[in-house]
């Protein structure tokens, strides 16, 4: 697929609206729009629910807002899973679970540069979600060698339907929980973890991306089969500049960066101005420039982003708007500065 990031802006799929006009009428505000999740309207819209639709064991419980999985179900379940699995329609994302994405689909999509959805990660899914004993699915070797083949089938499919769409749609999986296995109390070795990694993206079709907003160790997640990485460069740049060998590599390859520059968190917001986030930026750049990335071999493969999603601020979804407004004319300025403007 022909693509170029050209400093066009996209965002990660979370927003705190609750009204889904106004969730899609913000995700279409930028270049290339995203079905947006909306999980203070309904905990159907919540992203790990949604990636569970038809796993064996697993029920929502949307009492307590909780993703409940038990292995003696998924044992049980699994026969009758295994007999429907080469069916598409087993990994489709229904409108109990997202009424917001069949919206989405609706509008006129096909005028976009790209369009672009989402899902919860794998390794993020395992380590969330805990079996009847309260241990995490992820060390489970058989419901995670399961899991990492469904996540991609339910990834693939969702990416048929948005490149009939718009043929340049792409798919991010939101990983969080990348930043949590490199420490010491994880128990979830690095050689295990690249490996699922590499034999997840494997599966996936088309270009694919990862969003996280912690801090991993980057060598790990640049040398990982994928072609966008979304990151916290707002509040990670600093780190992440400093891993110029393998930002090198990822570039060689393919890969696409989008900076997370703007901060949608409300403290963080109103503690910078948008003169600050553009020289912020130009200065990240001017260190890789230095160290031998020049700005003419890593615009045209960058993107602009938030820094974070933002579910909790006090004006719900006022200052994530403004982010947005900040977000489209920094990206206005930067293309005008550096000749895109396609």
């Amino acid at each position: 697929m022909d693509f170029k990031g050209k400093l066009k802006t996209t965002a990660m799929g979370i927003l705190p609206h609750t009204d889904v006009k106004k969730g899609l009428d913000l995700a279409f505000s930028l270049d290339i729009p995203f079905w947006p999740q909306l999980p203070k309207m309904t905990y159907w819209e919540d992203m790990y629910v949604q990636v569970s639709e038809n796993f064996p064991g697993i029920r929502i419980n949307d009492v307590d807002n909780r993703v409940e999985f038990d292995t003696g179900r998924f044992i049980d379940e699994l026969p009758e899973f295994l007999e429907r699995m080469e069916d598409p329609g087993i990994y489709r994302l229904s409108p109990k679970y997202s009424a917001v994405y069949h919206e989405f689909l609706e509008r006129d999509l096909s005028k976009y540069y790209a369009i672009r959805g989402q899902f919860e990660g794998p390794i993020s899914f395992g380590l969330n979600v805990h079996d009847e004993n309260g241990r995490q699915v992820l060390y489970n070797d058989e419901v995670r060698e399961f899991l990492l083949d469904f996540m991609a089938k339910k990834v693939n499919v969702m990416g048929e339907e948005l490149r009939a769409k718009n043929p340049r749609s792409f798919m991010f999986v939101d990983e969080p929980g990348l930043e949590f296995i490199f420490s010491s109390m994880s128990g979830y070795a690095e050689d295990q973890a690249r490996a699922d990694m590499d034999r997840f993206f494997s599966m996936v079709e088309g270009r694919r991306g990862v969003h996280l907003c912690g801090n991993p160790d980057w060598d790990f997640l640049l040398k990982t089969k994928m072609d966008i990485l979304s990151f916290n460069a707002f509040g990670r740049g600093d780190r992440f500049i400093n891993y110029v060998p393998s930002i090198v590599k990822f570039l060689d390859q393919g890969g696409t960066i989008g900076w997370g520059l703007v901060p949608a968190n409300y403290d963080e917001f109103n503690s910078t101005d948008i003169n600050a986030l553009y020289d912020q930026i130009e200065g990240f750049w001017e260190v890789l420039e230095k160290a031998g990335i020049p700005r003419e071999r890593l615009l045209p493969e960058s993107l602009l982003m938030p820094a974070t999603c933002a579910l909790v601020n006090p004006d719900k979804g006022e200052t994530v708007e403004r982010c947005y407004d900040v977000l489209r004319e920094i990206s206005f300025r930067l293309r005008e500065k550096y000749g895109f403007r396609d």
